[in-house]
């Protein structure tokens, strides 16, 4: 199945999947330190084939905020392009103690935003634009006025996050597997994009035809950067200059062959991560040298999910890293392991149904109270209770229906 814009192949074993826009992938928090003063918009870099790509997301989903009170924003990112999909990206808030959904509109213009993040200090949100012309684009929550795209440099944006220190966002374009940076000046908007790199080795893996960049993210000690890339069953390390915004491999990291790599995520300690390998169905904990950037792929673990079709997401871990958290597509479910030996090991514990088809991600409310899970399939949000003493997901109601439900950012 092609992807939104009816170009590239996104997804070929996903693609054979009933349902609108099942061949596509989306969206996650975004966390950091306050921005620091933006820096001057410059021509954007270029890289030659051969260097390797850049990370996804800064540190998502590790909520450690009070309990807060009244209704909370939620966003909702969709595709605009394929039929029954969104106008935009969809505005709800939520009742942080009940989890209750109430729709309250739309900001109209942005092309397929897939994939969210919002910036450190809560004034900008940014969406891809999955397509073959890949774009990002930002936001100023204040009256919800688009502040204008940036070109990625590649096709099919399907992640994107901000630095910690605020003053760049990084962005995984699946279809052509590179990655980019972008400046952000002091109002929240983007300048042209500074570096670009693709994915050119080593060889694609089993059954895929080229590099495919998934995820991009900074890791916990802030200079590094990480790509994880389907494609290549590899994820990237590179330092990122934060005063020019130029990237520079210092290693690289192999899953097992044909695992398919999409999504990773830090425990609290910043001495482990998960990677959900989405084509070999497995997650793995990995070892993270934060000196140098180095990541350790360990043995391949079970979902819990049995021999069925299922395509692992997103993986979420508590901030108390003592639990983490699975969905599954195609088995409709959310996978719980309990996090031991300071986070070098997941025990899984069971899966529990999420009450809609296809959860392509899931996200936690900045307490950690509440976790929501997009739906793309079914078109629906379900939210979670969480006990964060036992890890216990209990069901906070009748999900939440939004046209082709691919990520949820719960503020």
């Amino acid at each position: 199945m092609g992807s939104a814009s009816g170009g590239w192949s996104r997804r070929r074993f996903v693609g054979a999947l009933a349902g609108a826009g099942s061949a596509l992938v989306g969206c996650s928090t975004s966390s950091g330190s306050s921005p620091e003063s933006a820096p001057s918009r410059t021509p954007a870099a270029s890289r030659t084939p051969g260097s390797a790509g850049t990370a996804s997301p800064s540190p998502a989903n590790t909520p450690s905020a009070p309990a807060p009170t009244g209704p909370r924003r939620l966003y909702v990112g969709t595709y605009t392009s394929v039929e029954g999909g969104g106008d935009g990206i969809g505005l709800a808030t939520y009742d942080a103690a009940g989890g209750r959904i109430t729709g309250t509109g739309t900001i109209a213009g942005p092309t397929n935003p897939s994939y969210l993040a919002v910036h450190p200090d809560g004034r900008t949100l940014y969406a891809v634009a999955e397509q073959d012309a890949g774009a990002v684009t930002a936001v100023r929550l204040s009256d919800r006025k688009v502040l204008g795209s940036r070109s990625t440099g590649g096709a099919g944006p399907c992640h994107l996050s901000v630095h910690p220190g605020g003053r760049w966002l990084l962005s995984a374009n699946y279809g052509s597997g590179s990655v980019a940076v972008h400046p952000i000046d002091s109002s929240g908007a983007l300048g042209e994009r500074r570096d670009v790199v693709t994915h050119s080795s080593p060889a694609p893996g089993p059954g895929q035809e080229g590099p495919h960049a998934h995820q991009f993210l900074t890791a916990p000690d802030g200079g590094h950067v990480l790509a994880v890339d389907l494609g290549t069953d590899t994820v990237y390390s590179y330092r990122l200059d934060e005063r020019t915004g130029a990237l520079t491999e210092v290693s690289r990291a192999r899953t097992r062959a044909g695992a398919g790599p999409r999504h990773l995520t830090f425990h609290p300690g910043g001495r482990y991560a998960y990677l959900a390998n989405e084509v070999d169905n497995t997650v793995a904990v990995c070892a993270y040298d934060r000196k140098t950037g180095r990541l350790s792929v360990g043995a391949a673990q079970s979902t819990g999910t049995g021999s069925g079709t299922n395509y692992p997401a997103q993986l979420l871990v508590t901030a108390n890293g003592s639990y983490a958290y699975l969905a599954n597509r195609g088995h409709n479910s959310l996978t719980r392991y309990a996090v031991e030996a300071g986070g070098a090991r997941l025990r899984l514990l069971d899966t529990v149904p999420v009450d809609g088809d296809f959860p392509r991600q899931i996200a936690f409310s900045p307490d950690g109270k509440l976790l929501f899970a997009a739906n793309q399939r079914s078109g629906t949000v379900s939210v979670f209770h969480v006990d964060t003493a036992t890890g216990g997901l209990r069901s906070a109601g009748k999900p939440f229906a939004s046209p082709v439900a691919v990520c949820a950012l719960p503020l």
